[in-house]
């Protein structure tokens, strides 16, 4: 468990860090950019890769989780741009919603994919957890103005992309001591679109966006680690692990704009959080004694 609240830490850390970039003068995807790069160094020299006495492409080349590196390497970023179009286009409250609400995704593949067995503490932890999803989504003074084509396309996009991602990974997490050299061969092609993508833009780069990058990258990367563990550590119920990870980020998310950014929580965000727990202990506790 200890694996998971850790992702669920990093992860909120991230958002803090993107929230205040623009104060700090940092470009995001320029950070988003140089993220990639400190994952590549901390995947090759903390993880220690095995690409079993071959050269870099032949693994690849030869390699049965290809198409892994591949699908990785191109949404890591795409989905990225995505969410940001999305923000742009449909606002930031509605983007956000669309990426937690990927939740349904993971879920259906748990079942579909992964062969968790379905039982009632788990029905019940997954009911608790989409009503409290839905509660902690509620926010007051929402933009309640329609929004066009654009908008509709980004959502769809990020609610399909992050949800393909976090089934992706729990494909990574069943590699077993394979995943070092899935990631960094991701983070390197992940990081040859988005610098490709900016030097295509002709950007302008900043040493405050090179260190935000940075940093984004150390977090980054230890989210994704040990999201990639917990699933490993829940090899048979990545059920828990996706609700886990989504109402986790959401409710620490909630909490942390409040004491920090003195974002207000309505009573029914409270609620929320209720949910949220009661979800987890379902999932986790309750699915020990009831099956």
């Amino acid at each position: 468990m200890y694996h998971l609240i850790l992702a669920i830490l990093c992860s909120v850390a991230v958002s803090v860090l993107l929230k205040i970039a623009r104060k700090k003068n940092i470009v995001i995807d320029q950070a988003i950019a140089f993220n990639y790069i400190t994952a590549i160094t901390f995947s090759y020299f903390l993880l220690k890769p095995d690409f079993k006495g071959l050269a870099f492409i032949d693994y690849i080349a030869q390699s049965e989780s290809i198409l892994i590196f591949l699908a990785l390497g191109i949404l890591l970023p795409t989905v990225f741009l995505i969410m940001s179009k999305a923000v742009e286009f449909a606002g930031i409250v509605r983007s956000d919603a669309a990426q937690r609400l990927s939740l349904f995704l993971p879920i259906l593949a748990a079942f579909l994919i992964f062969h968790e067995t379905l039982s009632r503490s788990k029905v019940l932890g997954i009911t608790f957890a989409f009503i409290g999803l839905f509660c902690l989504l509620s926010k007051p003074n929402q933009d309640k103005s329609v929004i066009n084509f654009k908008g509709v396309l980004g959502l769809v996009g990020v609610w399909f992309g992050y949800g393909i991602i976090d089934i992706l990974f729990k494909q990574v997490a069943k590699s077993g001591g394979a995943f070092p050299a899935t990631l960094f061969i991701s983070f390197s092609l992940a990081a040859c679109l988005m610098f490709i993508y900016l030097l295509l833009k002709r950007t302008q780069w900043t040493v405050p966006s090179v260190f935000g990058g940075i940093m984004l990258g150390v977090l980054n990367f230890f989210n994704i680690l040990f999201y990639i563990k917990a699933h490993q550590s829940f090899g048979g119920n990545p059920t828990l692990v996706f609700a886990g990870m989504n109402i986790g980020v959401i409710c620490l998310g909630t909490i942390t704009g409040a004491l920090i950014f003195k974002e207000k929580i309505s009573k029914l965000n409270w609620l929320g959080i209720m949910f949220s727990l009661a979800a987890i202990f379902s999932l986790y506790y309750l699915d020990k004694i009831i099956v």
